[in-house]
């Protein structure tokens, strides 16, 4: 595309985005020496530079990387459109599209007047133009600038708002963890330098994430696509078996559950004697409450349709040592079939090194499970360079705030509390946070093929395409996107890849201890 100079008043663009800056480098190689080992798996490019006594590798953005990933961000309408003119125009069930005049909407601060379709339309240049301050900002906070940093923050409140568009909505939440990070870097840098991780309250409660949790389910694919692929890859591996049981890692909902016990209850050769769900939960007692009610709801659904239905949760830390027959109530002698459910949760199990998630899945596979399902986000959260998660974030967090655009209309509470107590937070603790605290590691569908072919097991294909396919269409909104990955069923927007879900079985031929 044509090379874009924009002139900013008060910012040194050169400075901000392009300066080596070799404190950034020093204080993220420590944790990530595992994965610079493999540095070619990562997204981000890298350059040497000269600078650099040491011939240290770190990212660096030339001008014509930071345009096209302006473009692709700004004109992602455009590029899908070029490749499904024809189907767009033959869809007939889309949403109606608001008429453009200003809409007052209640929300939790007061009434406010939401932007017509043309104030709210920044146009290119603006929508440039704000992208450009986010990553030059990105830059100086993660060179530990924080004057600099600061001073582009605080142009950037002035573009940004929860109540806008698409971009203003995404942006906002990524100044907001860049306030964040950069508040940590003011006040808990110790004096050799090292980054630490500070403590602060969050202002969402369990109750507004589970809240949020369930709109999304309810008004998108995204969760309810993962539940029914999981759910369908069960059900087939558990043909003509009588005795289910289904560890669940890191359980934070039930909304899987219901369609499952549905669908087995109207198999062919007759629902199971007993299925069993164990939940691995973290240590929250308020979150161990509100699971417990809602399994016990489940338990007289089950009931009602003849399946026998019980359920345990243990919450502690998950370790290795956690996955054992005893610790887990196994019943292999039983004729038990073991399954494992991991639903946008194995992600937290990477921490700083994959070490840990190796330990984890080498551990399951060894209770040799009938099958281990699987789903992800599917983006590079977890790059060894602050700037390049950064960048990788922004791209797809900004695919699914378009998505929602789309979706729900702009005066839309549901899409609001979506946004703001589940994307929101995500986007935080990516942007923010780094060390133990900074759980949301997600990875490429290539890398988890790579983890988990390394741990012993192997992909196994998926036969529900169609019903995937036909589960899109009820949602009436174009864009949406469904492919298929040597056996991963990836779920989209516009082409941007946003879901994986996948089944694995035990690998007999590997051997890996």
């Amino acid at each position: 595309m044509e090379s874009l100079n924009m002139n900013y008043t008060s910012l040194d663009h050169d400075l901000a985005i392009r300066r080596f800056c070799p404190a950034r480098v020093e204080e993220e190689q420590g944790e990530w020496e595992e994965i610079l080992n493999e540095i070619e798996m990562c997204s981000s490019p890298t350059i040497t530079n000269p600078n650099n006594n040491n011939g240290t590798n770190t990212p660096l953005l030339e001008a014509w990387e930071i345009d096209e990933f302006v473009d692709s961000f700004i004109n992602m309408d455009e590029h899908y459109d070029d490749n499904n003119s024809s189907s767009n125009n033959n869809n007939k069930d889309s949403p109606p599209q608001d008429d453009g005049s200003p809409v007052e909407v209640e929300t939790d601060v007061g009434l406010v007047v939401m932007p017509s379709v043309e104030e709210a339309n920044h146009g290119v240049d603006q929508g440039l133009h704000l992208v450009h301050m986010l990553l030059a900002c990105a830059e100086a906070v993660g060179c530990r600038d924080t004057q600099l940093a600061d001073s582009m923050l605080n142009q950037i409140w002035s573009s940004v708002t929860p109540y806008g568009d698409s971009l203003q909505r995404v942006s906002y939440c990524f100044a907001n963890g860049l306030k964040s990070r950069l508040s940590f870097l003011q006040n808990n840098v110790n004096t050799n330098g090292t980054f630490m991780n500070g403590s602060m309250e969050f202002s969402v409660s369990l109750e507004e994430k589970i809240e949020a949790f369930q709109l999304l389910y309810q008004t998108t694919p995204f969760i309810a696509l993962g539940c029914m692929v999981a759910n369908e890859a069960i059900c087939q591996a558990a043909t003509n078996k009588d005795y289910l049981h289904i560890i669940d890692l890191g359980m934070e909902h039930t909304l899987q559950w219901p369609s499952l016990i549905r669908t087995l209850a109207s198999r062919q050769e007759g629902s199971p004697k007993q299925l069993r769900i164990t939940g691995l939960i973290d240590e929250d007692q308020t979150l161990v409450a509100e699971l417990k009610t809602s399994m016990n709801s489940l338990v007289e659904e089950a009931n009602s349709l003849g399946v026998t239905l019980k359920f345990n949760l243990i919450s502690e830390q998950v370790t290795p040592s956690l996955f054992t027959k005893e610790k887990l109530d196994l019943r292999e002698e039983e004729g038990e079939a073991l399954f494992f459910n991991g639903f946008m949760h194995l992600h937290k199990y990477v921490k700083e090194s994959r070490g840990s998630l190796k330990s984890i899945l080498q551990s399951i596979k060894k209770l040799s499970p009938t099958l281990f399902t699987i789903v992800e986000q599917d983006a590079n959260h977890n790059g060894p360079f602050f700037l390049g998660r950064f960048l990788e974030s922004l791209h797809y967090y900004s695919a699914i705030f378009d998505s929602l655009e789309a979706s729900l209309p702009r005066n839309s509470q549901q899409r609001m509390k979506i946004e703001r107590h589940h994307f929101a937070e995500e986007i935080r603790n990516i942007v923010a946070f780094e060390g133990p605290s900074r759980i949301e590691r997600h990875e490429r569908v290539d890398q988890w093929r790579r983890q988990l072919g390394r741990a012993g097991f192997q992909v196994l294909g998926l036969k529900c395409l169609s019903q995937a396919r036909m589960m899109l269409s009820v949602y009436g909104c174009d864009g949406y996107t469904l492919s298929t990955e040597k056996g991963c069923l990836l779920l989209g927007w516009k082409g941007r890849p946003i879901l994986l879900a996948s089944a694995w079985q035990v690998n007999n031929v590997h051997s890996s201890s």
